[in-house]
């Protein structure tokens, strides 16, 4: 049947309609160019500068650490290591201790086993900053230092510094971690390797120090749940090449788990009336560190951290939803009632 001029205008109007929103629903999916961007991270080896205090006149070395370091400096001897007031030259006696231990020796050598550079580390930290000074070009961000501190802290972050505990992202089958399982249980050393390094640093510098959360005690859990996704997402756009399950944390079978069960994760926080609860000692297994969630799935297979992977896929779902909602403007959104409204999150 033959058709018309006009209907074949109307067909091509409805055929390029369909492709602006596709082009449209796929706009936030783009890769950005970050390449015109001029910034080149170094992680600067404060545990190989810190050690040589041990061939060095002290006070020399103490004033040398000081005047490069700065504020760095002084909490990593006095918060980090625990070696008393760098205003008192008392803590000398303490650092000679630390020195002196096989404990030193031993952790000295198999961090720098693992990492004789920090090559891979510097050119992923280098264009995940270069993606945040992409989204935020007054940024000022921080100097980067790697340290040791016998297993006392992953990242720090202080005046215009974020640290990086070299000796807990030694890879999960280190020699060191299974001493430490009352501490760091398997569920959390498993994630101590190196790919997670830099996704730990910007997670540490997204929470601690941009987009710090709000510490009211009557938050309820979708507050809780749209905070933490609003750190997802953000995440996903400075990190576009890490793998979901290292951005949460997640084993693959984990994620697997999530995606398969997305909408009975969904039913139970409302048949349970927790979306609105407050009572942070009723939420908080949604929230925090563990090797699974009560309650949830057969034979302990549910994954942890479900208020957090639900908070994600309702803000990722909020943003496809309203392409013209800029990453700034998400960030700076408190109103969690209308993010969930408009994304339509009901998952089937």
């Amino acid at each position: 049947m033959n058709q018309t001029v006009s209907q074949i205008l109307k067909k091509q109007s409805y055929l390029i309609f369909l492709i602006c929103v596709f082009l449209a629903s796929c706009k936030r999916k783009d890769k950005i160019d970050v390449s015109g961007i001029n910034l080149n991270v170094k992680i600067e080896r404060f545990d190989h500068d810190f050690d040589g205090f041990k061939n060095s006149n002290y006070p020399t070395k103490a004033n040398q650490l000081y005047r490069h370091y700065g504020d760095f400096y002084v909490d990593f001897i006095e918060r980090i290591l625990s070696a008393g007031s760098v205003k008192d030259t008392a803590y000398f006696a303490n650092l000679r201790k630390v020195f002196a231990a096989r404990s030193y020796t031993d952790l000295k050598h198999e961090v720098d086993s693992v990492y004789p550079n920090l090559d891979k580390q510097e050119a992923e930290l280098t264009d995940a900053f270069k993606h945040i000074k992409y989204y935020y070009p007054q940024k000022n961000l921080p100097y980067v230092y790697a340290y040791f501190s016998g297993f006392q802290a992953q990242n720090s972050i202080g005046n215009h510094y974020i640290g990086i505990g070299l000796d807990l992202f030694l890879g999960a089958n280190s020699k060191f971690y299974p001493a430490l399982i009352e501490t760091f249980p398997h569920y959390i050393s498993r994630r101590f390797t190196p790919d997670n390094m830099v996704p730990r640093v910007v997670e540490s510098l997204a929470r601690e120090e941009m987009f710090e959360e709000q510490t009211e005690d009557d938050k309820s859990l979708l507050s809780r749940m749209v905070y933490n996704g609003k750190i997802m997402y953000f995440m996903d756009q400075v990190l576009p090449e890490v793998p979901d399950s290292t951005k949460i944390g997640y084993t693959d079978v984990q994620l697997k788990w999530c995606n398969e069960n997305q909408a009975n994760i969904w039913g139970y926080f409302l048949e349970d009336n927790l979306i609105y609860e407050t009572d942070y000692q009723k939420i908080q297994k949604y929230l925090t560190e563990a090797p699974f969630t009560p309650g949830l799935g057969d034979h302990n297979n549910s994954a942890p951290k479900l208020a957090v992977w639900t908070g994600w896929q309702i803000v990722k779902q909020y943003m496809d939803k309203n392409p013209k909602v800029t990453l700034q403007q998400l960030m700076t959104d408190r109103d969690e009632q209308k993010i969930l409204n408009q994304s339509k999150y009901h998952p089937k």
